[in-house]
């Protein structure tokens, strides 16, 4: 405890915390100062060890401190760290480009994802993706292509182009003048509804838009499955498959935010997989170094990439970071990939996500859950006051701060959105450690539904 102190002091001193109130630091926020990490565990300076229940912000896939990964990246050390990227190339990148284009989800009727852009992290991805698609239709003369549509709750990110794109106030309200805006459209999330009814009112939303308002739109960005900050959200595939035939109808692009919901979160390695859809535009992030270096990549097809030939520089996709296929980080995914393959992830997943499915029904009789839903490897539990959707309440995010100290002093770390107790662990969890993830959740549950942490 002395040496988790020593470090709290020495960090409250120097660092200002991403996505912090630091008001709230240390207190009510206790602050953890991680030592290691081992398997699905974090280990703090006094030795105390918590369940790393969202892979810590989604990023880790098989677990921290992986031994294969590690190896592959000092590997890559001894022999290139970083090169750059403009004029000149390096293995790494080249070999992840060509299996990620291999991997990448497919319609034979399409044209098929062909060039891969590099970025350093998932806001980043969506700012190619969006230069990209306004970029293309510039080049062709097009000039009235000039906004977005966006789906209700969505989020990309907190760069001012990725933000602008989202619809979560919490990020989105302070920074509003200094944002574009897109159209938004109804989400398909099936909260409180029936699945098939909330993707056919919000197809329906879009089309309307599309009609109004198709000449003067780039593209449709959309997370697939799966709206992760805006409450671990889920719909149907089937919302999908209608996006991909209306953005063909109009004539604008498909944007897929898979940054979060990729390499197999959803049950399938991508979740455009699901719907059987391939997007215009496949961003990619978090897991893709297995949760150690920072790295996002953008799939596009050759007919983007065409767009840009041209002996003007002003044609060209002048659009670059410092460390843009970061020889490291791709070292990091392209071990990343081969665990997939030799630990055959996506199926053994699969017995995995059946344990989540078992420990979440225990948590079914609490008044509190008023929605327990399930994509994958992402549980979600929404809590409200009465137990029905859409209660009204002041401030949900004190029921999630007392569900987050909760259960830190049971050794798992859960970080609430809001009202949202969610569990998207790594890949390595046993059954052990899911029972335990289950135990403390239905405590930090039994917790608030007993004193009352809900504002009136």
């Amino acid at each position: 405890m002395i040496a988790d102190d020593q470090w709290r002091r020495r960090d409250l001193q120097v660092l200002w915390h991403p996505c912090t109130q630091m008001a709230e630091h240390p207190d009510p926020l206790p602050l953890l100062t991680i030592a290691s990490g081992q398997g699905a565990y974090l280990v703090d300076h006094s030795g105390t060890r918590y369940l790393d229940a969202v892979s810590s912000w989604w990023v880790n896939l098989f677990g921290h401190a992986e031994p294969r990964i590690a190896e592959a990246v000092a590997r890559q050390a001894k022999k290139l760290s970083q090169v750059i990227l403009a004029g000149a190339s390096h293995e790494p990148a080249v070999e992840l480009a060509e299996q990620l284009l291999q991997l990448a989800p497919r319609d034979p009727d399409r044209e098929p994802l062909a060039k891969v852009f590099y970025a350093d992290n998932g806001s980043a991805g969506i700012e190619v993706a969006l230069k990209m698609a306004f970029h293309w239709f510039r080049n062709r003369g097009d000039q009235l292509r000039t906004r977005f549509v966006s789906l209700h709750n969505g989020y990309h990110g907190e760069t001012l182009g990725a933000l602008a794109v989202g619809d979560v106030p919490l990020y989105r309200r302070v920074y509003a003048p200094l944002l574009a805006e897109p159209l938004f459209v109804r989400s398909p999330d099936a909260f409180g509804t029936e699945p098939q009814l909330a993707s056919t009112l919000a197809l329906d939303d879009l089309r309307r838009t599309l009609e109004q308002c198709g000449e003067t739109v780039c593209a449709v960005i959309l997370e697939p499955l799966v709206q992760c900050a805006g409450g671990m959200r889920m719909h149907s595939p089937d919302y999908l498959k209608g996006a991909r035939a209306l953005c063909d109808q109009y004539g604008v692009f498909l944007i897929a935010d898979e940054i979060a919901v990729g390499f197999g979160r959803t049950g399938t390695l991508f979740a455009c997989e699901q719907a059987a859809i391939q997007p215009d535009f496949l961003c990619l992030s978090k897991g893709l170094t297995g949760g150690t270096l920072p790295l996002a990549a953008v799939l596009t097809t050759q007919s983007v990439y065409d767009g840009f030939l041209d002996r003007s520089r002003e044609r060209a996709f002048l659009h670059s970071h410092s460390y843009t296929g970061n020889a490291l980080a791709c070292a990091a995914a392209l071990q990343t990939l081969r665990i997939f393959k030799d630990d055959a992830i996506i199926e053994t997943n699969q017995e995995r996500t059946q344990w989540l499915a078992d420990a979440a029904n225990t948590l079914d009789g609490h008044g509190i859950v008023c929605e327990r839903r399930q994509t994958g490897m992402i549980v979600a539990f929404e809590l409200s006051p009465d137990g029905t959707p859409n209660s009204e309440y002041a401030d949900p995010a004190r029921a999630g701060l007392r569900a987050y100290r909760y259960a830190l002093e049971h050794g798992v770390l859960l970080r609430p959105l809001g009202n949202v107790l969610y569990w998207m662990p790594p890949y390595c969890v046993d059954q052990v450690d899911i029972e335990k993830l289950a135990t403390v959740t239905q405590g930090a549950i039994a917790e608030l539904a007993q004193h009352g942490e809900w504002p009136q």
